[in-house]
């Protein structure tokens, strides 16, 4: 299948991409309609940005763990981290917020916006080797992390602003495409161009994302398309490299793009009908919303002991924990098990 206009798209849909889109729109149908609480999204939506944030820098190479990462979005110090990957993951918050001002703007996505969004990313770090917001003017190449060997090297400099033009033309061009396949395209398309000194594989997911959400795919901001990537890194670089290999075809890169995003859904999906159950069981036993949270952290744990539950909810002095747990317990909502000090506490399927 291909468009007209300068940038001209090849790919053909395939089985994997009409399930996968399936499963996308269905998972969209459920959370357009589902009543699901606005502090269950609050929550939920500060916990996808932070695995974003976590995931996409962490494919850039970065090495914080995912818990020094909630610690610099909570404001607070991490001494033992890398200065520079503390930046980064930093920046990645501010340009998903200047992403989503954006947004709210309707604006056109234009080379300037991604610029600035580019110059938001690496600002500050790599000791400002990475030219923010400047297209680069030196040939660069991507290698093999372990060995070395170069993989594969991205038109050369005086190419980019015109292969630029062509992407945002492209972009804001009326198509017929499926906006989660367009959305994929923009993606591979700014990695395959590389326009940037550093930082593409960043900006190329932050405006497959701007894509999705300008379509009307953000599925409440509630998913994280690189913790998907992250989880198997070979297999999101094999899906780029096959379609260089298969001589531009988008085709494979397609079908694993849009794999990732229905896996990313169907898990947003399950999560929100845990929610609407723990609701119903929250009315029907009149549980507080201390014991709802334990509710929900308990469908997706077998079982738990008195220290996992009360991580859930720090704030929450331990013995007003024990007494929530025991009422739920009483209530049937929960079974207990295990000695005095060493009690777990699971689930009772038979209240759900």
């Amino acid at each position: 299948m291909k468009v007209s206009g300068g940038f001209q798209p090849s790919f053909r849909i395939s089985n994997r991409v009409t399930a996968a889109l399936t499963r996308i729109e269905r998972a969209r149908g459920f959370l357009d309609a589902a009543k699901l609480s606005e502090d269950w999204l609050a929550t939920m939506r500060s916990r996808a940005l932070l695995l974003e944030a976590h995931h996409t820098t962490h494919i850039e190479g970065t090495r914080l763990t995912l818990e020094q990462a909630e610690r610099l979005f909570a404001g607070q110090t991490v001494p033992e981290a890398d200065p520079d990957d503390a930046r980064e993951l930093l920046n990645y918050r501010e340009a998903f917020e200047f992403v989503s001002g954006y947004l709210n703007d309707g604006g056109p996505i234009t080379e300037g916006l991604i610029r600035e969004i580019h110059r938001k990313l690496v600002e500050g770090v790599r000791g400002g080797t990475a030219h923010p917001g400047e297209y680069r003017r030196v040939q660069n190449y991507v290698a093999n992390s372990n060995t070395g060997q170069i993989i594969y090297t991205p038109p050369p400099p005086l190419d980019v602003p015109p292969l630029m033009a062509e992407l945002v033309a492209w972009l804001n061009a009326p198509t017929e495409i499926h906006p989660v396949l367009a959305s994929g395209i923009a993606q591979f398309q700014l990695v395959h161009i590389h326009p940037f000194v550093d930082g593409n594989g960043c900006i190329s997911r932050l405006l497959s994302t701007l894509c999705l959400y300008r379509a009307g795919y953000d599925f409440k901001r509630l998913f994280s398309i690189s913790e998907y990537y992250d989880r198997d890194r070979a297999a999101f670089y094999a899906a780029i490299q096959g379609a260089r290999d298969q001589r531009m075809d988008l085709t494979g890169w397609l079908d694993y793009f849009v794999e990732g995003l229905a896996t990313q859904m169907d898990e947003v999906r399950e999560r929100g009908q845990r929610v609407i159950k723990a609701d119903v069981i929250t009315m029907k036993k009149r549980l507080n919303p201390r014991q709802r949270a334990l509710v929900i952290y308990l469908m997706e744990q077998p079982e738990a002991d008195l220290h996992a539950l009360h991580a859930v909810s720090p704030e929450v002095p331990r013995r007003t924990l024990q007494r929530d747990l025991q009422q739920a317990v009483a209530k049937g909502v929960l079974l207990a098990s295990g000695a005095t000090h060493q009690k777990r506490y699971r689930l009772n399927q038979e209240a759900l």
